[in-house]
Protein backbone atom coordinates (compact mmCIF):
# COMPACT_ATOMS: atom_id res chain seq x y z
CA UNK A 1 0.00 0.00 0.00
CA UNK A 2 2.94 2.18 0.49
CA UNK A 3 4.41 1.85 -2.62
CA UNK A 4 1.22 2.39 -4.08
CA UNK A 5 0.77 5.70 -2.65
CA UNK A 6 4.12 6.59 -3.60
CA UNK A 7 3.66 5.89 -6.86
CA UNK A 8 0.30 7.84 -6.98
CA UNK A 9 2.14 11.24 -5.26
CA UNK A 10 4.33 11.57 -8.25
CA UNK A 11 1.51 10.86 -10.39
CA UNK A 12 -0.75 13.58 -8.57
CA UNK A 13 2.15 15.93 -8.38
CA UNK A 14 2.67 15.85 -12.31
CA UNK A 15 -0.94 16.52 -12.95
CA UNK A 16 -0.94 19.44 -10.01
CA UNK A 17 -0.71 22.34 -12.42
CA UNK A 18 -4.20 21.14 -13.69
CA UNK A 19 -5.57 21.04 -10.58
CA UNK A 20 -4.53 24.22 -9.49
CA UNK A 21 -5.69 25.65 -12.61
CA UNK A 22 -9.35 24.21 -12.18
CA UNK A 23 -9.39 24.53 -8.55
CA UNK A 24 -8.60 28.50 -9.11
CA UNK A 25 -11.01 28.37 -12.27
CA UNK A 26 -13.71 27.29 -10.51
CA UNK A 27 -13.14 29.91 -7.31
CA UNK A 28 -12.61 32.92 -9.94
CA UNK A 29 -14.35 32.10 -13.08
CA UNK A 30 -11.00 33.90 -14.26
CA UNK A 31 -9.17 31.76 -17.60
CA UNK A 32 -5.99 33.96 -17.79
CA UNK A 33 -5.45 34.26 -14.06
CA UNK A 34 -5.99 30.43 -13.83
CA UNK A 35 -4.00 29.05 -16.35
CA UNK A 36 -0.66 31.83 -15.68
CA UNK A 37 -0.70 30.70 -12.15
CA UNK A 38 -1.35 26.90 -13.19
CA UNK A 39 1.84 27.35 -15.85
CA UNK A 40 3.82 29.37 -13.15
CA UNK A 41 3.38 26.03 -10.74
CA UNK A 42 4.20 23.87 -13.70
CA UNK A 43 7.61 26.07 -13.84
CA UNK A 44 7.94 25.85 -9.95
CA UNK A 45 7.90 22.26 -9.67
CA UNK A 46 10.41 21.61 -12.27
CA UNK A 47 12.66 24.78 -10.86
CA UNK A 48 12.23 23.29 -6.98
CA UNK A 49 13.37 19.51 -8.37
CA UNK A 50 16.44 21.35 -10.27
CA UNK A 51 17.78 23.30 -7.14
CA UNK A 52 18.02 20.46 -5.36
CA UNK A 53 19.32 18.15 -8.36
CA UNK A 54 16.55 15.50 -8.53
CA UNK A 55 16.25 13.98 -12.28
CA UNK A 56 13.02 15.49 -13.86
CA UNK A 57 10.33 12.76 -14.90
CA UNK A 58 9.89 12.48 -18.43
CA UNK A 59 6.33 12.47 -17.10
CA UNK A 60 6.82 15.67 -15.48
CA UNK A 61 8.74 17.07 -18.49
CA UNK A 62 5.17 16.11 -20.40
CA UNK A 63 3.17 17.85 -17.74
CA UNK A 64 4.95 21.12 -18.08
CA UNK A 65 4.61 21.23 -21.95
CA UNK A 66 1.27 20.24 -21.82
CA UNK A 67 -0.10 22.68 -19.43
CA UNK A 68 1.96 25.10 -21.26
CA UNK A 69 0.65 24.43 -24.80
CA UNK A 70 -2.84 23.80 -23.75
CA UNK A 71 -2.61 26.93 -21.45
CA UNK A 72 -1.73 28.86 -24.11
CA UNK A 73 -3.99 27.66 -26.02
CA UNK A 74 -6.88 27.89 -23.84
CA UNK A 75 -5.87 31.65 -23.09
CA UNK A 76 -5.57 32.73 -27.30
CA UNK A 77 -9.13 31.12 -27.73
CA UNK A 78 -10.68 32.26 -24.44
CA UNK A 79 -11.56 28.70 -24.21
CA UNK A 80 -10.36 25.99 -20.90
CA UNK A 81 -11.58 23.19 -22.72
CA UNK A 82 -7.71 22.95 -24.51
CA UNK A 83 -6.16 22.70 -20.66
CA UNK A 84 -9.49 20.14 -19.84
CA UNK A 85 -8.14 17.61 -22.30
CA UNK A 86 -4.64 17.72 -20.72
CA UNK A 87 -5.60 15.04 -18.27
CA UNK A 88 -6.78 12.58 -21.46
CA UNK A 89 -3.30 12.57 -22.88
CA UNK A 90 -1.49 12.35 -19.90
CA UNK A 91 -3.88 9.40 -18.77
CA UNK A 92 -3.29 8.08 -22.58
CA UNK A 93 0.69 7.95 -21.98
CA UNK A 94 0.66 6.02 -18.32
CA UNK A 95 -1.79 3.42 -19.90
CA UNK A 96 0.89 2.28 -22.40
CA UNK A 97 3.68 2.50 -19.78
CA UNK A 98 1.15 0.06 -18.14
CA UNK A 99 0.85 -2.31 -20.87
CA UNK A 100 4.84 -3.55 -20.01
CA UNK A 101 3.98 -7.03 -18.54
CA UNK A 102 5.20 -7.12 -15.08
CA UNK A 103 5.35 -3.14 -14.30
CA UNK A 104 3.39 -3.52 -11.15
CA UNK A 105 6.30 -5.86 -9.88
CA UNK A 106 7.77 -3.06 -7.75
CA UNK A 107 4.76 -2.34 -6.18
CA UNK A 108 3.87 -5.62 -4.55
CA UNK A 109 5.25 -7.05 -1.60
CA UNK A 110 7.30 -10.14 -2.05
CA UNK A 111 4.83 -12.90 -1.10
CA UNK A 112 2.70 -11.85 -3.62
CA UNK A 113 5.73 -11.88 -6.03
CA UNK A 114 6.30 -16.05 -5.12
CA UNK A 115 2.61 -16.65 -5.05
CA UNK A 116 0.26 -14.47 -7.60
CA UNK A 117 2.96 -13.03 -10.51
CA UNK A 118 0.37 -14.03 -13.16
CA UNK A 119 -2.24 -12.23 -11.65
CA UNK A 120 -0.34 -8.86 -11.12
CA UNK A 121 0.30 -9.49 -14.82
CA UNK A 122 -3.30 -9.72 -15.62
CA UNK A 123 -3.98 -6.81 -13.39
CA UNK A 124 -1.41 -4.72 -15.09
CA UNK A 125 -3.10 -4.79 -18.31
CA UNK A 126 -6.49 -4.01 -16.38
CA UNK A 127 -4.37 -1.09 -14.51
CA UNK A 128 -3.86 0.15 -18.51
CA UNK A 129 -7.17 -0.40 -19.76
CA UNK A 130 -8.71 1.41 -16.86
CA UNK A 131 -6.29 4.43 -17.76
CA UNK A 132 -7.42 4.44 -21.57
CA UNK A 133 -11.20 3.98 -20.27
CA UNK A 134 -10.13 6.96 -18.60
CA UNK A 135 -8.66 9.04 -20.99
CA UNK A 136 -12.09 8.44 -23.39
CA UNK A 137 -14.42 9.17 -20.64
CA UNK A 138 -12.28 12.29 -19.78
CA UNK A 139 -12.33 13.65 -23.30
CA UNK A 140 -16.08 12.93 -23.92
CA UNK A 141 -16.83 14.94 -20.47
CA UNK A 142 -14.27 17.87 -21.29
CA UNK A 143 -16.11 18.60 -25.13
CA UNK A 144 -19.68 17.92 -23.97
CA UNK A 145 -19.90 19.75 -20.57
CA UNK A 146 -19.12 22.56 -18.48
CA UNK A 147 -15.93 23.39 -16.58
CA UNK A 148 -17.78 22.96 -13.32
CA UNK A 149 -19.51 19.76 -14.09
CA UNK A 150 -16.28 18.17 -15.89
CA UNK A 151 -14.36 19.27 -12.50
CA UNK A 152 -17.02 17.49 -10.46
CA UNK A 153 -17.35 14.24 -12.28
CA UNK A 154 -14.09 13.87 -13.28
CA UNK A 155 -13.04 14.10 -9.57
CA UNK A 156 -15.09 11.46 -8.50
CA UNK A 157 -14.69 9.43 -11.66
CA UNK A 158 -11.00 9.96 -10.92
CA UNK A 159 -10.78 8.98 -7.27
CA UNK A 160 -14.24 6.28 -7.02
CA UNK A 161 -12.41 3.97 -10.42
CA UNK A 162 -8.87 3.73 -8.92
CA UNK A 163 -9.74 3.20 -5.28
CA UNK A 164 -12.52 0.66 -6.65
CA UNK A 165 -10.13 -1.16 -8.78
CA UNK A 166 -7.23 -1.08 -6.07
CA UNK A 167 -9.82 -2.66 -3.85
CA UNK A 168 -10.48 -5.21 -6.56
CA UNK A 169 -7.40 -6.34 -7.11
CA UNK A 170 -6.11 -6.85 -3.57
CA UNK A 171 -9.42 -9.25 -2.78
CA UNK A 172 -9.20 -11.05 -6.26
CA UNK A 173 -4.73 -11.69 -5.84
CA UNK A 174 -5.06 -11.96 -1.96
CA UNK A 175 -8.14 -14.58 -2.60
CA UNK A 176 -5.96 -16.60 -5.35
CA UNK A 177 -3.18 -16.25 -3.13
CA UNK A 178 -4.60 -17.84 -0.18
CA UNK A 179 -6.21 -20.71 -1.70
CA UNK A 180 -2.68 -21.33 -3.68
CA UNK A 181 -0.84 -21.49 -0.44
CA UNK A 182 -3.10 -23.40 0.75
CA UNK A 183 -2.40 -25.75 -2.28
CA UNK A 184 1.32 -25.99 -1.56
CA UNK A 185 0.45 -26.71 2.56
CA UNK A 186 1.91 -23.50 3.31
CA UNK A 187 -0.72 -21.33 6.44
CA UNK A 188 -2.18 -18.14 5.27
CA UNK A 189 -0.86 -15.13 6.19
CA UNK A 190 -2.81 -12.88 8.25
Amino acid sequence: MRNLLHAGKFLLLDMASTVFFLVLYLLTKNIPVSIVLGIALGFGQIGWELLRKRPIGSLQWMSLVLIVASGTAAMITDNPRFVMVKPSLIYVVVGVVMLKPGWMNRYLPEVAMEVVPDIAVIFGFVWAGLMFFSAMLNMIVALNFSVVAWASFMSAYGIVSKLGLFLIQYATMRAIGVRRRARQGVPAIA
